[in-house]
């Protein structure tokens, strides 16, 4: 009994000790099944889940008919772990030998990674497609790769200013890129993937889908923005001037169809050491500079609209010479006697500027100038724009009135000078110039345009500045006329100011602004070189040609209906060697910059030798008055009379230029606004 008894107590002790282990056992489970579920799901997560970041594309950049200027590429970067490579020199001699890199640097690296227990090195990023292949196809499971994207420009270097580029992180870094960076760049996304023991993938789980930046549109036409840079190259090179831009703009709309800057980059490279570091600056409208001439057309705009004076208004040009407040100022070139308001602008007569401004006076002419949009940047969508230098008029001394008539003591860009010109080819208003058409889908918001003059104004200026490019005495004739479409424009040359030697030099700011067709304006161009050098640097034979070069290849793209017939045009370069006379350039007799603004006087020219006789008027017919008349009655009144005529609008005549009962100089043509 006894040995049964105790064979039964052994059997309820191993059974006992069964269940306890059982017991344990299960216990064991629920504390890791159950209790502790989630902190070991979270080891072996760690152990056998790679968290992936899966970038976003950056949005595309469009040009205004769709082409691609700038877009994502993805591409393949190399990074290993260090802690688990087999061997770091012969990792390092086959990752330098396959990717061009610095063996020794890449051996010193990877053990620097080693020591300080660092899981992670990039090798090298963004390797074309020829490393990546050779790469896999060693099959070695520690070289391993990441797909990011690379920002590559179609183009090269068109539109380089405005589009800008971005860093290796792809965030923007200056023109478009840099000011929509946040609308371009998209939302990474992230995936879970599931690794063996060597760390090789098994499958993935996408936690967050990635988003691509938007697409942006531009109002840039690529065709017309290529012809824009390669003839301001020209001209700057063949100038031997330091830089130069181009503006191509709607006059309605304020859309920019091309806005071109020299010298240029490619985009596509990064920046290196030879790199002109002018070339990333958007010279036209991040560079003022003194107008000169050009500005003349806001002082006889202000003279219109303030005054009692008319194209025809006689205007005394002293022959060349007038005093002012002590000191006595002379023309460029030659001088003038009393010449119609028109021939002042024709001839570009600083003398004859400066009396139309001071009969303006400087209340009224600031005024002007502001409403021009002149000492306030624009509000284009880019970045690092210029204001200019407009000083305030309890700043203006003395002799700032004269200045400013003739385009000196302010600084404006290229931009703003397009702004300002089609205001004159509008019909009076100021529009706001924009880059972007669209963000998305959406039409991108445009700001409402603003009347600053009364349309008769603007009509009676085309006429004037038509003058510039048509008349024989024009300064833009020689330079400035297009095949099978009528123009105008104005010139402008103004000498730059020498800081250290605190005078004027020879060097001259060189341009040209312009619109066409005359009657219905489709396109205004303002091209502007700078630091150009004697006579020949002058608007008229530097700047204009760009102008002729620029707004005939834009009239062709956009298939705007030719208002001539189709003959060949003499410009300068078929043509005899331009008189002097006909060159204009604003000197600085009055007044010269300081580094506060512009306060010190420049030397004063001498007078030129002789007497200059005073250009006659000539006669011709009396216009008639043609307002309140129909369309064909006007045509038909025109067509009697033997009258040139250019009709613009429907309805019934509300404004004619020349006024009813002036004289039709030879060459000039009647205009007539219709409205209902």
């Amino acid at each position: 009994m006894d040995a049964r008894a105790e064979a039964n107590r052994r059997l309820v002790w191993l059974a006992g000790a069964i269940v306890l282990w059982a017991f344990c056992l299960l216990a064991k489970i629920l504390s890791i099944q159950v209790v502790h579920h989630a902190d070991y799901a979270a080891v072996a997560r760690q152990q056998q889940e790679r968290l992936v970041e899966i970038p976003a594309p950056r949005g595309t950049i469009f040009d205004r008919s769709g082409e691609p200027l700038a877009m994502s590429v993805p591409m393949d970067s190399v990074f290993v772990n260090p802690l688990r490579l087999p061997d770091l020199k012969v990792a390092s001699e086959i990752l330098s030998s396959i990717l061009g890199m610095d063996r020794d640097q890449l051996y010193g690296r990877m053990k620097w990674y080693q020591d300080n227990h660092r899981g992670f090195m990039w090798v090298k990023r963004k390797i074309t497609l020829a490393e990546a292949q050779r790469l896999r196809s060693l099959n070695l499971e520690w070289i391993e790769f990441q797909t990011e994207s690379q920002r590559h420009y179609p183009g090269g270097s068109v539109a380089a200013q405005v589009l800008g580029s971005v860093d290796r992180e792809e965030h923007g870094n200056w023109g478009i890129e840099m000011s929509l960076d946040t609308t371009l760049e998209g939302i990474p996304g992230t995936a879970r993937l599931l690794t063996d023991v060597k760390r090789r993938g098994i499958d993935a789980r996408l936690d967050n889908e990635p988003h691509a930046g938007e697409s942006i549109t531009l109002t840039i036409d690529s065709r017309i923005q290529f012809a824009a840079e390669q003839a301001i190259a020209q001209a700057v090179e063949e100038h031997h001037a330091q830089t130069g831009s181009v503006v191509v703009m709607n006059p309605n709309t304020g859309e920019i169809l091309a806005l071109a800057s020299y010298p240029t980059f490619d985009p596509n490279r990064p920046p290196h050491a030879g790199e002109d570091p002018k070339a990333r600056i958007n010279q036209a409208l991040s560079s003022p500079f003194e107008p000169g001439s050009v500005f003349k057309v806001v002082t006889l705009s202000a003279a219109l609209e303030t005054t009692n004076l008319t194209p025809d208004s006689i205007i005394n040009c002293g022959n060349g010479s007038i005093t002012l407040f002590g000191r006595t100022i002379h023309e460029a070139h030659g001088g003038y006697g009393s010449i119609p308001m028109r021939m002042v602008l024709v001839r570009s007569s600083n003398i004859g500027a400066i009396q139309i401004g001071l009969r303006v006076g400087q209340n009224n002419l600031y005024d002007y100038v502001r409403r021009f949009g002149f000492g306030q940047r624009t509000g284009i969508q880019l970045p690092a724009e210029s204001p200019g230098i407009l000083r305030k008029l309890t700043r203006w001394q003395p002799t700032s009135l004269p200045s400013v008539a003739m385009g000196h003591e302010v600084s404006v860009t290229t931009l703003q000078l397009a702004q300002a010109c089609a205001v004159i080819a509008n019909g009076g208003l100021l529009v706001r110039p924009r880059i972007i058409l669209r963000k998305g889908d959406a039409p991108y918001p445009s700001a409402p345009p603003r009347r600053i003059l009364q349309p008769e104004t603007a009509i009676t200026m085309r006429q004037m500045m038509e003058g510039v490019v048509v008349l024989p005495q024009g300064t833009g004739h020689r330079y400035a006329r297009l095949e099978g479409y009528t123009s105008g424009g104005k010139t402008g040359s103004a000498q730059i100011y020498d800081y250290a030697a605190r005078h004027y030099t020879h060097s001259y700011n060189a341009s040209f602004m312009g619109f066409a067709p005359v009657t219905n304006p489709a396109i205004v161009v303002v091209a502007t070189v700078n630091g150009t050098h004697g006579t020949a640097g002058f608007g008229g034979p530097t700047a204009a040609p760009v102008f002729r070069v620029v707004a005939q290849e834009a009239l062709r793209v956009l298939d705007v209906p030719k208002d001539l017939p189709d003959e060949p045009v003499t410009n300068v370069a078929e043509g005899p060697k331009p008189l002097e006379s006909e060159d204009d350039v604003a000197i600085a007799d009055l007044a010269d910059p300081s580094a506060a603004a512009i306060e010190q006087r420049a030397e004063t020219r001498m007078p030129p030798a002789g007497p200059v006789p005073s250009p006659v008027v000539p006669d011709g017919p009396r216009v008639p008055n043609f307002q309140g008349m129909t369309m064909r009655a006007v045509v038909a009144t025109a067509s009697e009379k033997g009258l040139p005529v250019l009709l613009d609008g429907s309805g019934i005549a509300r404004v004619q230029q020349p006024a009813a009962g002036a004289i039709l100089h030879e060459g000039e043509r009647i205009r007539v606004l219709f409205a209902r």
